[in-house]
């Protein structure tokens, strides 16, 4: 069986020798860099499962680590961070981070998020059966979960991991609405923690994606106070 590999990429080497002995605890294999740079390096020339990641790095930042990774990695991708306010939260998911932590951390709920992460990535990158493979075409829209690709009228639409998941979820389910702690709780695969301003946030880039905006909500409609559904 394929041991899973984690990227730590943080400046300050106790931090990251401190997060490496709690997950090689769990039987992970760990890869220690200290510099931006080195992290971009490390995902395009090796295999990497998922990557923790600090902001504030020399050569290059956090954001712009997941900027160029997200050009052809869909790997997990969890800051790790002592940047404390929304917009630095939201700045961060907007990027393609697929979660936030907030220094100083809990190790341990550090490692619950890595396992939560990886189940996730797990998933898609199994076969599953057919109700899940199965390509949705809706309205010019074809999304294939196989592929884990989306296109709107024959041109691909570059989504994160999390909005992929989002998207598949609400079109799986045309007409059904979702409230933003049954859309949490399914896509991040844990419990709901105040994190109604995380599932707005790739709501919001999403529907930029697919070209909506408040005054054009051709796939995804708000139900006010309730949630999102699907407008198949």
């Amino acid at each position: 069986m394929k041991r899973v590999t984690i990227l730590i990429a943080e400046d300050e080497k106790e931090i990251a020798g401190l997060i490496a002995l709690h997950l090689e605890k769990e039987g992970y294999h760990c890869i220690q860099v200290f510099d931006g740079q080195a992290a971009v390096q490390a995902i395009q020339s090796q295999s990497i499962d998922l990557a923790i990641l600090d902001i504030m790095m020399p050569k290059l930042d956090g954001y712009e680590v997941t900027r160029q990774v997200r050009v052809k990695h869909n790997l997990p991708i969890i800051f790790l961070s002592a940047k404390t306010s929304d917009f630095d939260k939201i700045t961060g998911l907007v990027m393609g981070a697929d979660d936030y932590m907030i220094k100083p951390f809990n190790p341990m709920e550090l490692l619950a998020r890595v396992n939560s992460q990886l189940r996730r990535s797990l998933q898609f990158s199994q076969p599953q059966g057919a109700h899940l493979t199965s390509v949705l075409e809706l309205g010019g829209l074809i999304i294939s979960p196989d592929q884990h690709t989306v296109t709107l009228y024959g041109e691909e639409i570059d989504l994160t991991p999390k909005e992929f998941d989002i998207l598949h979820l609400l079109a799986s389910h045309p007409k059904q609405v979702f409230s933003a702690e049954s859309i949490f709780q399914q896509v991040w695969g844990e419990a709901y923690y105040e994190s109604g301003n995380t599932v707005m946030v790739h709501i919001r880039t999403l529907r930029r994606k697919l070209g909506e905006d408040q005054n054009k909500e051709r796939f995804i409609k708000t139900i006010w106070g309730v949630g999102y559904t699907f407008n198949a």
